[in-house]
């Protein structure tokens, strides 16, 4: 755990979204998080096979908040998410310090960007978009006071997946879930499969 700290200081002072070098030092994760890797991958850069979402770079809050969600059942106990349901008992073995340092872990990791994979129309996409805005921010780029988390740099896949578990009540519809009820809301607006597909494909174009 020691040498895993040191380098992730060395990650943080250096820039998360500098682009990988050879030379790059990188996390290392603690024996006890090394299953995370198992299915997100080496330095956390996805597996879309398995639905495992990229998680480099992703701010250590919203880490944290998900992985109490996970804990707290609120996600992943739903009958239709059947690859939450994979991460809910990963959560809960883990203690809260335990979770802070996982998400130090995953916000000091870097990869390549993913690619895209979904078709959609981000001109319209963008108009949909102006209503993810008001806590997301116009770039994407998140707001900690709202608990709205960052989405660029997300796998296109996985954003689509969850706004159709959020419109669905796959997601969201756990009592105490006070941010997935309001992004439930705010799924609902997206009126189909389509609508979907073009917000996705313009929040790809977006960077921080």
């Amino acid at each position: 755990m020691k040498a895993a700290k040191i380098v992730l200081g060395t990650i943080l002072a250096s820039g998360l979204n500098a682009p990988l070098a050879a030379q790059d030092e990188l996390p290392i994760p603690a024996d006890e998080f090394v299953h995370c890797t198992v299915c997100h991958g080496v330095q956390l850069m996805g597996n879309p096979i398995i639905e495992a979402p990229r998680l480099s770079g992703m701010d250590s809050w919203y880490v944290e908040s998900q992985l109490h969600s996970f804990k707290r059942g609120w996600r992943g106990k739903h009958e239709r998410d059947l690859v939450g349901m994979e991460m809910q008992p990963m959560a809960v073995a883990l203690s809260d310090q335990q979770i802070k340092d996982v998400a130090a872990f995953v916000a000091a990791t870097r990869s390549d960007p993913p690619l895209s994979t979904i078709d959609g129309d981000a001109e319209k996409g963008q108009v949909h978009y102006s209503t993810c805005a008001a806590c997301h921010g116009v770039r994407g780029e998140g707001n900690i006071a709202l608990g709205s988390p960052s989405l660029t740099g997300l796998n296109d896949w996985y954003l689509a997946t969850q706004l159709k578990n959020f419109r669905d009540g796959t997601r969201g519809s756990q009592p105490g879930d006070i941010y997935g009820m309001q992004m439930r809301a705010s799924a609902g607006l997206l009126s189909d499969d389509e609508a979907i597909r073009d917000v996705v494909a313009y929040i790809s174009t977006l960077r921080n």
